[in-house]
């Protein structure tokens, strides 16, 4: 993705909901994008796949995928392109199924769409996926979404994303409204897929703790930036922004004391008026005591080989 920007026009404004991001993903790594809702990751993944919601617009921008330029790409050209090469996890995934389709009708739609597989071969692949998501075909198959439990439900969404053999899984926020319990298993589910698969993961979501289990490397999103990338390691044992030190130092512990724990200072900007220069700076500790002004908003800088930042006060964060 190259300087992608996405624009909602609103009656009080615009909103620009992503801003000039530049991101690159890579074949088969798990690269997570983390963020305090409203940073603008969802509406990022929906760029990938050209689902951008109304009122909002792809205003500018790149995004190529082995060569070719998706967003140039003719609308039926892309919607054959969509779910066989990129395919989507949707935020409440469990609620995106249609209620009054049994579960294999959703199965058999959506291969129909893309493939000319004949119907009791998309059943013979779909009852493959759903064991394989430890589901029992028989049972799953001839329910309604309604028969079926929430973690149950998340788990047919994973097979139904996986029927055209995608080569990108976005997951946005798959273990939203789980229990801890199913939200391990789902992340256990889907480390399994990633390694028997290959397939390369984009996993979305403000829960750090997910990303340290589970992603190779890692992007951090603050009001509709990309404000740091880096590996799990280094954005865990040395975070080169702010807000990263920030979301590291707000994740309880078992093991830690409970008052080293801090929450970031203040609220995240308001996307129609947000303040000159940094972002981040109202709620930032280095701009509070002033070693910086807080003037400029800048772009990624690379500190260290494959480890960028858009915090011109990186070397402290070193020290």
């Amino acid at each position: 993705m190259r300087n992608i920007t996405v624009e909602f026009m609103l009656r009080q404004g615009t909103i620009k909901a992503v801003e000039n991001v530049s991101l690159d993903i890579f074949k088969g790594e798990i690269l997570g994008v983390v963020g305090e809702s409203g940073s603008g990751k969802s509406t990022l993944a929906s760029t990938i796949l050209r689902m951008v919601s109304s009122p909002g617009r792809i205003k500018e921008g790149e995004i190529y995928f082995e060569g070719k330029e998706l967003l140039k790409m003719p609308e039926d050209e892309f919607n054959q392109f969509r779910w066989s090469n990129i395919a989507m996890v949707f935020q409440a995934a469990q609620n995106a199924l249609n209620p009054v389709l049994k579960i294999k009708d959703h199965f058999i739609e959506t291969a129909k769409a893309h493939t000319r597989m004949s119907e009791n071969d998309i059943i013979e692949k779909a009852s493959k996926l759903l064991e394989y998501v430890r589901l029992q075909p028989k049972q799953v198959l001839d329910s309604y979404p309604h028969q079926l439990s929430g973690g149950m439900r998340q788990r047919v969404i994973i097979a139904l994303s996986l029927i055209l053999d995608p080569k990108i899984l976005i997951l946005d926020e798959p273990t939203t409204a789980l229990d801890v319990i199913t939200q391990a298993y789902i992340m256990d589910l889907l480390a399994k897929i990633h390694v028997d698969l290959g397939i390369t993961m984009v996993f979305l979501t403000h829960d750090l703790s997910l990303i340290a289990k589970i992603a190779d490397r890692v992007a951090v999103m603050y009001a509709g930036k990309i404000v740091e990338i880096g590996t799990v390691e280094e954005i865990f044992y040395g975070p080169l922004h702010p807000y990263t030190k920030g979301l590291v130092l707000a994740i309880p512990s078992l093991v830690d004391d409970i008052t080293a724990r801090r929450p970031i200072p203040g609220s995240p900007p308001n996307m129609l008026d947000l303040p000159s220069g940094c972002r981040f700076a109202p709620r930032c500790g280095y701009h509070m005591i002033e070693y910086c002004d807080g003037t400029v908003q800048a772009e990624l800088i690379e500190a260290k080989p494959g480890h960028f930042t858009t915090c011109l006060e990186w070397e402290r964060m070193m020290e």
